[in-house]
């Protein structure tokens, strides 16, 4: 019993429901993170390695060095004495806590560790005698409720839909809590977050004398959906959709937390990026699990806008520093965009439920595309610094990050993008295999191997590639007992001609791209379906290999017109990676004046070598494009406008900013108009 529940549960964690019934529930299922085990010292084992061996600790370090421990401490031993806004930063502190509790918790299912279990156990204890008898637990008032912390209020609930955020720090206890409970096999947590959802429950509603309020941050929407998987609580689950439905309808409307109108209303988005990410996942959750297709209707609505008029294309959402939010339709600046780190995961969070739904490898392109350029760029190749905002240029001395630097910090006052990375990449191997009745959906490449169900037997596979440094993937069949299934491949939008799946970007060359697929050294013909897969159908049986090659080629890409700031500039792309020029590869010469040709000539090279002087002098390696062909332009003193050819390096989107400030720039000039003053 307690294995089919953990099993429901994993479903949940990789950002898809299961629900307890067959009533409900997404029509795909993802494969859970603890089926699939990446392969070491590949491009996502070297990811998963950086997390556990820097971030996580350097997390919980932080915990204890910053007061976050202290905080719990505090409110174990309450006391009139304390005025919470002398030492309490923020009124979400305790999330670093939980979210760092959840990253540690998926590492420790590939990454068996006691000693981790016993200090994550230990810190629990202090987490626990912080809770209040009736079951709330948020320091930030209960440290001395006479003067707590100023986003607090003067009571429980009456600044959530403000700042107080009691619900958020819900929703990453209840996140984390169920991760620990999966990965150990311990209800401690879990125990510790179902007191405090109760109180929630029985506080925060639409009843006579409860508190009708909605979160201020969303969050607590998906974490309940979890709860009520895991646990089978159906009042977790009516929660969360109360949460839902009465948006909009509180005292409390703005655009800024998406309750300017009802969420089934809602066609666009708009404000906070992360809280518009995270209720948008929220709502497709609730959606599977009562069949509410209301919610799932206005999603769609709202992904077509993202992907059509707000989407960079390194695919981060969050087009201003100004309240960190979304920017009216086509408001896609570079140099001031803030595209913060967490908004990336909510939109990795997103995509993969509309996969879920829809079964489309569209979304996945999507998700692909912001977790190769977008998430990863929000830490270090070390796991060891991180940004906060992500733009796409440079000049080296306007200060994008959200403590005015223009690198990469160790950390942050507000930590919640480290924290958020930390507890992201380890549950990273939930996102590459679904499976539907017979068909088991290859959605992501990386080196792994797993084991799933699939056609009503059980599938081992294992993939081996290099991706996405080339389009070469052998995925072969370990063990089937499965009568006959369908092995469905996604071909990516770039292979097949398309950026995105709207028209906010295209294709700017003549290549043509090209795969192949083998079965058993069999050329399989045809072209893929509408959902944009290739669909292998056969009695698989133990050594049959499966051998794609994707032609992963150099492309120009260009923006729509509508795009001012990407007016007369192209971007280029290799695979799933967006790449960019460096100051650092290019010496002697300024990017920013840099013109490229109409058909610029590439050449690829494996193995550059990039030094990480921000953090200890480090070596890693990218595949670079070199630009043979391009020009940089001056004007000289006398007024005279000239030109030299130049070569221009390109590196990797999520590489840049290891070696110092300096200029950056995705998107360059193909003539005049694009050129940089």
């Amino acid at each position: 019993m307690r294995k089919s529940i953990i099993t429901m549960t994993f479903v949940l964690t990789a950002c898809g429901v299961t629900a307890q019934d067959n009533k409900y529930g997404y029509p795909n299922t993802p494969v859970p993170f603890t089926a699939v085990k990446i392969a070491p010292a590949t491009f996502w084992g070297d990811r998963i390695k950086a997390v556990r061996e820097t971030t996580i600790p350097l997390a919980f370090g932080k915990c204890e060095s910053e007061g976050r421990y202290a905080n719990f401490v505090k409110a174990a031993n309450p006391g009139d004495d304390y005025d919470v806004k002398t030492f309490m930063g923020f009124s979400f502190d305790d999330t670093d806590v939980y979210k760092t509790i959840e990253g540690a918790s998926y590492l420790l299912q590939t990454y068996p560790d006691k000693r981790l279990e016993q200090y994550i156990d230990s810190v629990l204890d202090i987490v626990a005698a912080a809770q209040e008898p009736d079951g709330y637990l948020y320091t930030a008032r209960t440290i001395n409720p006479k003067k707590p912390h100023p986003w607090a209020g003067n009571k429980r609930w009456v600044a959530e839909e403000n700042l107080s955020h009691e619900l958020y720090n819900l929703g990453h206890m209840a996140d984390a809590a169920c991760a620990h409970y999966q990965a150990t096999g311990s209800s401690k947590f879990l125990d510790i977050v179902k007191r405090y959802a109760d109180c929630v429950i029985r506080e925060v509603g639409p009843a006579d004398g409860q508190a009708h309020v909605v979160p201020g941050h969303q969050i607590a929407e998906m974490a309940l959906a979890r709860m009520y998987v895991l646990t089978g609580n159906r009042s977790n689950l009516d929660e969360a959709k109360f949460f839902l439905d009465r948006r909009g309808r509180t005292k409390r409307k703005n655009a800024y937390s998406q309750s300017h109108k009802p969420v089934t209303e809602q066609d666009e988005a708009v404000g906070h990026a992360v809280r518009a990410g995270y209720m948008y996942a929220g709502m497709a959750d609730v959606a599977a699990l009562t069949g509410d297709s209301s919610y799932i209707k206005a999603i769609d609505r709202i992904c077509e806008n993202i992907i059509g008029k707000k989407y960079y294309i390194t695919g981060g959402v969050g087009a201003r520093h100004a309240g960190e939010s979304f920017g009216a339709n086509y408001e896609l600046p570079n140099l001031t965009a803030y595209n913060e780190t967490c908004a990336a995961i909510s939109m990795v969070y997103l995509f993969h439920r509309m996969f879920l739904f829809r079964g489309e490898s569209k979304y996945i392109d999507c998700l692909e595309r912001t977790l190769y350029n977008g998430v990863i760029s929000g830490m270090s190749v070390d796991g060891g610094r991180f940004f906060y905002p992500n733009p796409l240029a440079s000049d080296g001395k306007y200060a994008f990050n959200a403590d005015g630097n223009t690198t990469r910090q160790p950390w942050f006052g507000c930590a919640c993008c480290p924290s958020n990375i930390s507890r992201f990449i380890p549950s990273l191997p939930g996102y590459i295999y679904a499976v539907k009745g017979k068909n088991l959906y290859v959605n992501l490449f990386a080196a792994n191997t797993a084991t799933m169900s699939v056609g009503g037997g059980k599938v081992t596979l294992q993939q081996e590639t290099q991706y996405p440094w080339n389009g070469d993937i052998t995925i072969r069949v370990l063990k089937s007992k499965a009568k006959d299934f369908t092995i469905k491949v996604r071909i990516p939008g770039w292979v097949r001609g398309q950026v995105v799946p709207s028209d906010l970007y295209s294709y700017a060359d003549d290549v043509k791209t090209a795969y192949t697929i083998t079965v058993n050294g069999e050329e399989v013909k045809g072209r893929p379906t509408a959902d944009g897969y290739v669909s292998l159908n056969r009695r698989w049986k133990h050594g049959d290999v499966v051998r794609v090659n994707f032609d992963m080629q150099p492309r120009v890409v260009k923006a729509n017109a509508k795009v001012a700031d990407d007016r007369g500039k192209i971007a280029i792309e290799r695979g799933p990676l967006v790449y960019c020029a460096e100051q650092a590869d290019n010496k002697g010469f300024d990017s920013h004046h840099v013109l490229l040709s109409r058909k610029p000539k590439f050449t690829v090279s494996d193995g550059h070598e990039i030094i990480n002087t921000e953090n200890g002098n480090r070596p890693f390696h990218v595949t670079k494009i070199t630009i043979d062909n391009a020009q940089c332009a001056s004007i000289g003193t006398d007024g005279t406008l000239t030109s030299k050819n130049v070569a221009l390096t390109l590196i990797p989107y999520y590489a840049w900013n290891h070696r110092g400030a300096g200029r950056m720039d995705v998107w360059m000039a193909e003539d005049f108009n694009g050129l940089e003053e």
